[in-house]
């Protein structure tokens, strides 16, 4: 028998547990859970921890008495399923600890409003910020997300507004199995303005149109889809160049990436659809930089990039450490933000370069070549079809140096 059993169980208590869930509460010493759980059993006469706010000071004590008394700990459906199973398994060892799940609560809202899940997304937004899920949104038709009191379905439903994402089915399901159980359907508006939801509530999301389809994995989009200072056709990095630059960045899809020079922010921007469960910080020191970049991360919904105004590289002070540095703009600062940058940048992680001006190419070469590093470097000269009366013509865009190198 294993020194710690964690039971899931419902809002409906005793009634839905198994005669084997039954059992590890009549045998334990020690009985954890939050209030409500362990209202369920009123003549446990053993000790009790009521796990409410510090999760790791009841895990410890959980653990202390584990090395002498048996216990059982109470959790709302499947503990290892954003549950404290984890947590306990850390704390006893895997081999102390044993588990009797009950069905989730995600698996009872889907049943409830009779909706398969094997395809949904599952967030949660227990003490987790709710910046990101905008972008993760333009590549999902089906979501279900466990709230709190920060991040509340009504507060999630003005959230989307923001961004004009209304086009959703929104399924409110509080207190699952219990008495005052109550499933609900709204539009994303009327739910922005609807109060007194049960904490206890899973919030699912349905497109509305069948025919929907995710933005690509590679959303690399012309210029003319941003907005951008004028004139000299726009200050924006080419989309030939943004596939490569993003390309040698080498993202994965929880990156950290830091962009140096953000201009309208197309490379910000990109980034953070590839790096959808990660962080874009675009650093840029224009005013009206900012403002445009603003309104390219609300029209294009990249909620998980933001905006750093200031010059770099004292602008980076204080960022978390990066996966991937690129550098599209210095302000005539370029060696310290490479050395700024080379010093706070992951291992392993890729730092990028633009150079449009000799000047610039001769200084980053040299400045890389003085770190110790022989730069990756590619010499892009990119012509376009333009149409010329009847016929078809090319016109050549500005040649640009990608320098790429790798943190030893």
């Amino acid at each position: 028998m294993k020194a710690v059993t964690v039971v899931g169980i419902g809002d409906d208590g005793c009634v839905g547990l198994s005669s084997k869930a039954m059992g590890a509460v009549a045998r334990a010493r020690v009985l954890a859970g939050g209030e409500r759980h362990l209202d369920f059993f009123p003549q446990f006469d053993g000790e009790r921890i009521v796990i409410k706010g510090d999760l790791l000071k009841s895990a410890d004590r959980i653990a202390e008495l584990s090395a002498e008394h048996t216990v059982c700990v109470l959790a709302s459906g499947d503990p290892l399923f954003f549950g404290i199973g984890t947590l306990i398994i850390r704390k006893v060892g895997k081999e102390h600890v044993e588990f009797i799940p009950a069905p989730s609560s995600i698996q009872n809202a889907f049943s409830r409003i009779g909706v398969k899940w094997d395809d949904a997304e599952i967030l949660s937004f227990h003490g987790r910020p709710i910046k990101g899920l905008i972008t993760k949104l333009q590549t999902l038709s089906k979501l279900a997300c466990l709230t709190d009191d920060s991040n509340s379905p009504s507060k999630i439903a003005k959230y989307l507004l923001s961004y004009g994402e209304s086009d959703w089915r929104v399924f409110v399901c509080e207190n699952l199995c219990g008495k005052e159980e109550r499933i609900r359907e709204f539009t994303v508006e009327e739910l922005s303005e609807t109060e007194g939801i049960s904490d206890l509530n899973v919030l699912i999301l349905l497109r509305k149109n069948p025919d929907w389809r995710p933005t690509p994995l590679l959303p690399f989009q012309g210029e003319d889809e941003y907005a951008k200072r004028l004139p000299k056709k726009g200050l924006i990095t080419k989309k030939e160049v943004r596939i490569l630059s993003l390309s040698a960045l080498e993202l994965r899809p929880d990156s950290v990436v830091w962009d140096i020079g953000a201009g309208s922010g197309a490379v910000s921007i990109e980034a953070a659809k590839i790096a959808r469960e990660g962080r874009v910080h675009a650093i840029e020191i224009d005013p009206e930089g900012i403002e445009i970049c603003e309104q390219n991360i609300l029209s294009h919904k990249a909620d998980n990039v933001s905006i750093i105004h200031g010059r770099a590289p004292e602008a980076l002070e204080g960022l978390e450490e990066p996966d991937a540095v690129f550098i599209g703009g210095s302000k005539g600062s370029l060696n310290e933000i490479i050395h700024f940058s080379l010093a706070r940048l992951k291992t392993g992680g890729c730092l990028v370069v633009n150079a449009i001006t000799l000047d610039n190419v001769s200084e980053a070469y040299q400045i890389f070549r003085e770190l110790g590093y022989l730069p990756e470097v590619t010499l892009v000269q990119i012509s376009r079809g333009q149409k010329l009366a009847d016929y078809l013509r090319y016109e050549a865009l500005n040649p640009i140096h990608i320098f790429k190198i790798r943190k030893l």
